[in-house]
């Protein structure tokens, strides 16, 4: 049997509706530095734990491995230039834009349906990307509708 092609893998992956999060870390500076994720997944209860995933051709990968805490700010309907921007290489993507620091220090972003911050409890290696396990330590959360990505396109809920 051949195997399975990254483009297959990709078209078949794309069929599966996510959420759009912005994983955010502040390096040894506390500058802040953060990327468009669409691989986060609750994983525990007790305790509560999330986990996001991270190619390890991400610029920022080595920041994300050295910290200890790190932010997940699932985005809304409507904020696909965030999503847009944080998913562009090469710029500094917190240049001129609204943060704050959560009581982690990690970078939150302001109007997001939930800013979550989390100590890093694991990180594991699969294939290409890191698996960093966090165990949420603070959160905030909004009402509103998701920003969805579905078949390589930003999505809306359709409510009944």
């Amino acid at each position: 049997m051949a195997p399975v092609s990254s483009e297959q893998f990709r078209q078949a992956c794309g069929r599966f509706a996510t959420g759009v999060t912005i994983a955010s870390v502040l390096d040894a500076e506390a500058v802040p530095h953060g990327l468009t994720v669409s691989s986060f997944s609750s994983v525990s209860l007790d305790p509560p734990l999330v986990l996001i995933c991270l190619g390890h051709a991400v610029t920022a990968i080595e920041l994300f491995r050295s910290a200890a805490y790190f932010g997940i700010n699932v985005l809304a309907e409507g904020q696909e230039p965030l999503a847009e921007l944080f998913a562009r290489k090469g710029c500094d993507r917190f240049e001129g834009l609204e943060w704050y620091r959560g009581e982690t220090g990690v970078p939150l972003l302001p109007d997001t349906l939930a800013a979550i911050e989390c100590a890093v409890v694991a990180r594991h290696t699969a294939g290409d990307h890191d698996i960093l396990v966090g165990g949420m330590v603070r959160m905030r959360v909004s009402e509103g509708a998701p920003l969805l990505h579905f078949a390589s396109r930003y999505r809306r809920l359709a409510l009944d």
